[in-house]
């Protein structure tokens, strides 16, 4: 991409925040993902990331970013549309870094289309496996590994409250991870897990550039914000961080909109 995304690489400091956690990230490779897995290695966590297998080359410079900050580091490639590898993803992820704090549900699918009488059965079944079945198959295989304290951080959009007429599929699974998000959280506390969700709006990812968006959207995406340009993915791995840290020990069931200024969600 040009430019490059700024996932943190050079410029995300940490402090301890997440010191001795073991945290689990999907699509941890690239985006937002990736930022969340630089971010929370400076914390202190070391970080199992799944992605898929034609991305290896982005994992191992992630692999590579956490080893550096002497964290314990997890690959573990697959396609998250399937159950059996939801399980197996969880169960790997455990077994390597000794259990698991904080699943965060990142990976997600997003690809438009400008008429609903060409949207096929295909795109919008793999749309929902992508965006709603693997939270679901993953949240079930993770729970019973969660000790008290843990965390569950899902990722929505901004779509789930202002829905793009381009991105039925897309828009409609967000607010589907917005309403899982919800009543998850009242589930799970009193096991002791919070569950919460991260809304962004415009960032900078490679998602957006491999048919997320029109090329004309993509030639000024983000000039609609305040800030008239689209959010780094460094810019919102913080949010992560303060999720699943024991700061925000008083927070569930809240979706987090990071979207430019325009003030959702609301």
């Amino acid at each position: 991409m040009n430019p490059r995304p700024d996932c943190g690489e050079k410029s995300y400091k940490g402090a301890g925040r997440l010191s001795g956690r073991k945290a689990l990230i999907t699509g941890g490779d690239s985006g937002i993902g990736r930022a969340v897995a630089i971010a929370y290695a400076r914390e202190g966590a070391d970080v199992a990331i799944n992605y898929l297998p034609q991305e290896e080359s982005d994992a191992q410079e992630v692999a590579a970013l956490i080893r550096k900050a002497g964290r314990q580091v997890a690959l573990i490639p697959g396609d998250l549309r399937e159950e059996t590898f939801c399980q197996t993803l969880v169960h790997n992820a455990v077994k390597q870094l000794g259990g698991l704090d904080i699943l965060v549900n990142n990976a997600g699918r997003q690809h438009y289309c400008e008429d609903i009488l060409e949207l096929t059965t295909e795109e919008f079944d793999w749309t929902l496996k992508t965006n709603i079945y693997a939270l679901f198959w993953l949240v079930k295989a993770a729970v019973p590994h969660l000790p008290k304290g843990a965390t569950i951080i899902n990722t929505a959009s901004r779509n789930a409250y202002a829905p793009n007429p381009i991105l039925v599929d897309y828009a409609m699974t967000k607010a589907g991870i917005a309403n899982m998000t919800h009543s998850l959280a009242r589930q799970l506390l009193p096991r002791g897990i919070r569950v919460n969700a991260v809304a962004p709006g415009p960032f900078w990812t490679p998602l957006q550039v491999c048919g997320a968006q029109p090329q004309s959207v993509v030639e000024h995406f983000g000039s609609e914000t305040e800030y008239h340009r689209p959010g780094q993915p460094v810019e919102i791995a913080p949010v992560y961080v303060t999720l699943a840290s024991q700061e925000s020990s008083y927070v569930t069931g809240q979706v987090w909109g990071i979207t430019g200024g325009d003030g959702s969600p609301g």
